[in-house]
């Protein structure tokens, strides 16, 4: 055995005695975190808050299996806080492109410049600190300085809530200010006084893999001796579900307008569900008619001489709080024309581009769907 993996396993068979020693709840969650919790992570074995922080911003909403990839191009791409800082956010989309909720994406590069410009390149070691630069909420934050600099914090995210509602048999919607504050409590008071780091990663890890929304592994618990949820016939119940309201729905027309090899494409603002993203044309689609084919066209005449515009199949995208469908119509034009002199939020691009640009989910499975598959196709 290497010395440094000697090293690595002598610690931890250290850290699995001492916890015999750790009280109550954080002791039982140490030990079987040292036993079965999950240890071959890319960003685990490292204290690097950088790493941490990518990864923790990434994995929120998002699960392990999808963010591993990006979270590997993004340090192939960005090894340093500080190389991310100096990327154009249209880079750091571009990476960010289908892992959604795209927000998380410019937060990550305006936070990345507040350290290099406010912090001297190196994060803040408290969490306090660390909730106050964009995109750490107070969960986050505690999670970055367990991880990275032992500090005794307290993390509740999504998947903690769960786990204590059932153990402990709290009752009431996780997401109401009262529950939530109780939750806080609880979690601050089960703090133990070493391990923080094993202690955090095997909630997590609870959470995650054992104490799961459907289908919860009981057998393989370290709590269902005492947990509540387990001991009541409640663990489907725990915890409460958030009352339930009717999903919005949305409509629009999106526009593909083709040019020979070359689709138009929309920079979309700061702001938004979307935004900082490449996407196509839209219109509000509320109003128009089953066949909308003549203001279709109409609209699209801003771009060129307009040969046809054609309905194509219909698709629905979720969202958190509300369901998108998109009717898209596919625009042949002729003849471009020139755009403004002043810079324009409509550019052309290539169809051999797309696969690298800065998409929307939809827009891109449209797109590629479309443009590159058959082109991909045509050459094998």
């Amino acid at each position: 055995m290497k010395p440094r993996a000697m090293h690595k396993a002598a610690a931890e068979a250290r850290i699995a005695d001492e916890s015999l020693a750790v009280p109550g709840f954080a002791g039982q969650v140490i030990a079987w975190q040292q036993q079965h919790g999950r240890h071959g992570l890319p960003w685990q074995g490292t204290s690097d808050p950088y790493r941490i922080w990518l990864s923790e911003i990434m994995l929120q909403q998002t699960q392990v299996a999808a963010v591993i990839p990006y979270y590997l191009r993004f340090l192939e791409r960005f090894p340093t806080v500080r190389s991310l800082a100096d990327a154009e956010l249209a880079a750091v989309m571009g990476l960010w492109s289908g892992l959604g909720y795209y927000s998380r994406a410019r937060n990550l590069h305006r936070c990345a410049q507040l350290v290099r410009d406010q912090h001297g390149g190196a994060f803040p070691a408290s969490a306090a600190t660390l909730a106050t630069l964009p995109g750490i909420g107070r969960s986050t934050a505690a999670a970055i300085a367990a991880f990275a600099f032992a500090e005794r914090a307290a993390i509740l995210d999504g998947n903690v809530k769960r786990v204590f509602c059932r153990v402990f048999g709290i009752d009431g919607f996780p997401g109401e200010k009262a529950v939530e504050n109780l939750l806080w409590a609880r979690a601050q008071a089960l703090l133990p006084e070493r391990h923080i780091q094993a202690y955090t990663q095997g909630l997590m890890d609870l959470g995650a893999t054992v104490c799961t929304r459907s289908r919860p592994k009981c057998d393989a618990c370290p709590f269902r001796p005492s947990c509540v949820a387990h001991g009541s016939a409640r663990v489907a119940q725990l915890p409460a579900r958030k009352p339930s309201k009717p999903v919005p729905q949305r409509q629009t027309e999106m526009i593909i307008a083709l040019c020979g090899d070359e689709v138009l494409l929309e920079q979309r603002g700061p702001s938004g569900i979307w935004g900082g993203l490449l996407s196509l044309p839209e219109l509000p689609g509320v109003d128009l008619p089953g066949d909308a084919s003549d203001a279709v066209a109409s609209a699209a005449a801003g771009f060129g001489t307009v040969l046809r515009a054609d309905p194509l199949d219909r698709l629905s995208h979720g969202f958190t709080h509300f369901t998108l469908h998109i009717r898209p119509w596919l625009v042949r034009v002729g003849e471009r024309h020139v755009m403004a002199a002043e810079p324009s939020a409509f550019s052309w691009h290539r169809a051999d581009s797309l696969a690298a640009a800065p998409l929307p989910a939809p827009v891109r499975k449209l797109l590629m769907r479309l443009l590159v598959e058959p082109r991909l196709a045509g050459m094998d």
